[in-house]
């Protein structure tokens, strides 16, 4: 890497546990989560301009440069700071739109701790999760880029250690917008809230996702990944979905899982990881 050029992850993530536990007047949802990090996500690169624009190319289809997290990230670090630096950033995208893998959030954070490096502003990581938290509930815990017990609107993080199973994540070829599941009428919204030790100590085979029945029910597409992974793994969805992920023992067993994936579904493994890969290449 260059000076004047960072190429970076922007690594997906799962929501181990995700309990709704009420909703707050303004329409956001309480919640309580554990967020882990995969090996496995988009790719952000940027190269510094000098006249002060901010260009995303390619664009992504059917999102506005208004739209795009990438583009909004960059614009609010130079608003925030009075930057005169601009950036060409070209964005790898692997994570499906509407997964749940957090693939927007963290792009955007990906855009904040690179040009934060690449404009030599010097910002602390908590003012970077501050303005991570403008963007998007999820972008704060991409910033903080450990694994993490979230409460809140998942902006509450305190770093855990998780373990690091292999996953199979599968993607069932829909979109779900979280705002449909969260908008439910059916969705549960009174689960009790628990101690982060206690969801600790009850371990995986105790983790459940709140959102599932709701996107079960809704999208019958997940529903049949649930089932199809479900059989041959642990299984569950991530945030809102639509990604279903099954934990495994090893990557041998992932890869024969996927040997048997049905054609009209797409997949990958990956390895649960307590360090983001954003925040191993920047201090590499």
């Amino acid at each position: 890497m260059t000076t004047d050029t960072l190429t970076l992850p922007a690594p997906a993530k799962l929501n181990r546990l995700l309990r709704i536990t009420g909703q707050r007047p303004d329409g956001y949802h309480e919640l309580q989560t554990l967020f882990q990090f995969l090996d496995h996500g988009d790719e952000l690169s940027l190269t510094l301009r000098r006249d002060g624009e901010i260009r995303l190319v390619p664009s992504l289809p059917g999102v506005s440069a208004e739209q795009n997290l990438v583009v909004r990230a960059a614009r609010l670090l130079q608003s925030e700071t009075g930057c005169r630096s601009g950036v060409d950033m070209s964005l790898t995208k692997r994570l499906p739109m509407g997964g749940g893998l957090g693939g927007g959030s963290s792009n955007a954070a990906t855009a904040l701790l690179g040009l934060d490096r690449l404009w030599g502003l010097g910002l602390h990581e908590d003012r970077l999760a501050e303005l991570g938290l403008r963007l998007g509930a999820d972008v704060p815990v991409f910033v903080r880029g450990r694994s993490a017990w979230a409460e809140g609107i998942g902006e509450r993080l305190t770093p855990v250690a998780l373990d690091t199973p292999w996953f199979v994540v599968v993607h069932p070829g829909i979109p779900v917008p979280t705002a449909a599941v969260f908008g439910a009428a059916q969705l549960t919204r009174n689960t009790p809230p628990i101690t982060m030790a206690r969801a600790l100590q009850g371990g995986a085979s105790s983790w459940r996702n709140d959102c599932e029945p709701t996107v079960r029910l809704l999208y019958p597409e997940v529903a049949e990944v649930l089932d199809w992974l479900g059989a041959r793994a642990p299984a569950m969805l991530t945030g809102t979905g639509a990604c279903v992920f099954a934990w495994v023992d090893s990557e041998t067993e992932a890869k024969r899982i996927l040997t048997n994936l049905p054609c009209r579904f797409t997949a990958f493994k990956a390895r649960g990881l307590n360090l983001s890969p954003l925040h191993a290449a920047l201090d590499g």
